[in-house]
C-alpha cells in the first residue's frame, strides 16, 4: 500500500495499514455506517480518509488487478457457488412488479414505468 516514508509528509506518522485494510473491509462487508467501525481498526475517520485517497489514486485498481493475474497464474480461483446467498423472499412469493409487467408485454400494452 502506498505509504513511502519520502511522502508521508509531515506529522504524525501513519496508522499500520493491516488495521486501516481490515476496518475498510470490514465496513464494507457488513454495509455499516463508516462511524460504525470498531476502534479496534482506529479512527473511522482516518479509515473513511485512507479509503477515499486509495480509490481516487488507483490502489484499489491495481490491487484487483494484480489478484486477478497472481490468481490466473497460479490456477487458483476463489469462486465458490456455496458462497452465493439470496435473502429468503429470492425464493419466491405472491408476484407483484414483476408479475405485472410480464402480464403486460403479453398481452401487447406497453410497459409503462412511474416512480
Amino acid at each position: 500500500m502506498p505509504i513511502e516514508p519520502e511522502n508521508s509528509g509531515r506529522g504524525r506518522p501513519p496508522e499500520q495499514n493491516r488495521a486501516i485494510v481490515n476496518g475498510i473491509l470490514w465496513r464494507l462487508r457488513c454495509g455499516a455506517p463508516w462511524r460504525d467501525v470498531p476502534p479496534k481498526y482506529g479512527s473511522w475517520n482516518s479509515i473513511y480518509r485512507r479509503c477515499r485517497r486509495w480509490s481516487e489514486a488507483g490502489v484499489w485498481k491495481t490491487v484487483a488487478v494484480t489478484l486477478a493475474e497472481v490468481m490466473a497464474d497460479s490456477g487458483h480461483y476463489s469462486i465458490d457457488s456455496r458462497a452465493v446467498r439470496a435473502h429468503v423472499s429470492a425464493a419466491g412469493g405472491k408476484g407483484g412488479l414483476i408479475d405485472a409487467l410480464l402480464a403486460a408485454r403479453g398481452a401487447g400494452s406497453p410497459v409503462n414505468f412511474i416512480a
